[in-house]
């Protein structure tokens, strides 16, 4: 009998250290649920930080708490941690994305404001600022912003969230591994490019409709105003 509780208590300790290894970078996940999507994030963020010696956790909420700001639980989050980390954080229910570095010297090497940017590329940044005539922000190359944005089927929610916060995810993991001069086998490489230039492609789809159906109405207009004359 005492063989067999020492062979259980064996069992449940290895099975809870394997629970929390396999936890690790995805830190925290309240909304996804996903074996795979937990898989892939740990590969990756094992990946990096046994090259780079910089662990990269990833932080999915269902909300945030109450009174609390993202940037606010992010800070309170990272007293956790000794080791230099990257927090990539997203709250469903408040739609927020942010991500925070310790110590901040680490953000010399990733791009947080083209990561977070809700521009994919340069055309299409171009395109924004000559619609909204303001040319003071240009920033793009945005790889979570952009898929968060695209409308999603019901049941198709969480493929979004974790297509678009993985896509973010290995972004910064590449960039960081690209300024420590290291390669990720597990890198997504040029399938996270397909992605973006998915969403390129609806964006350029949308504009163009928009400018067609504009000048069909001016000619409209036009015609009516020739008309009445």
């Amino acid at each position: 009998m005492k063989f067999l509780n020492r062979g259980l208590l064996a069992l449940t300790l290895i099975f809870t250290a394997s629970l929390l290894q396999s936890s690790e970078y995805l830190y925290k996940d309240e909304v996804i649920f996903n074996p795979a999507f937990n898989q892939e994030v740990n590969r990756l963020g094992s990946e990096l930080y046994e090259k780079t010696g910089i662990s990269l956790r990833l932080i999915m909420l269902r909300e945030l708490p109450r009174d609390k700001s993202i940037v606010e639980y992010e800070k309170e989050l990272m007293q956790n941690f000794n080791e230099p980390t990257i927090l990539l954080t997203f709250s469903e229910l408040d739609m927020r994305v942010d991500i925070l570095a310790k110590p901040v010297s680490l953000y010399e090497y990733f791009d947080k404001k083209q990561v977070l940017s809700p521009i994919s590329s340069p055309v299409q940044a171009f395109v924004v600022a000559l619609l909204n005539m303001d040319f003071s922000d240009m920033s793009s190359g945005g790889t979570i912003l952009p898929l968060l944005a695209q409308k999603a089927k019901d049941g198709e929610q969480k493929g979004k969230y974790s297509g678009s916060m993985f896509n973010g995810y290995a972004d910064i993991a590449e960039q960081v591994a690209k300024s420590k001069n290291v390669v990720l086998e597990n890198a997504v490489g040029s399938a996270n490019q397909t992605t973006i230039l998915v969403v390129k492609v609806l964006f350029y789809g949308v504009i163009v409709y928009a400018i067609i159906m504009y000048i069909k109405r001016k000619i409209y207009l036009r015609r009516q105003s020739h008309e009445k004359k």
